[in-house]
């Protein structure tokens, strides 16, 4: 539960558009971030790809890394 996906997007240090598996969308934080946030979120596909993310990513990952940490 305490695990979150995030996947940032940035260009010249600005950071533009952000997918956070919490929010379960794109937030774009620059206008041109904004309308890339709406245009990826308008597509069921590929938000329902980046909502999978977390379980591929984090949760077959965490047991090794926690295990690795200790």
């Amino acid at each position: 539960k305490d695990i979150e996906f995030i996947d940032s997007y940035y260009y010249n240090k600005l950071e533009l558009t952000r997918f956070s598996s919490s929010v379960g969308k794109f937030v774009g934080f620059t206008e041109y971030g904004v309308r890339n946030a709406a245009d990826w979120n308008k597509d069921a596909s590929y938000l329902s790809a980046m909502k999978a993310q977390k379980e591929a990513v984090c949760l077959n990952h965490i047991q090794i890394e926690y295990s690795n940490m200790l």
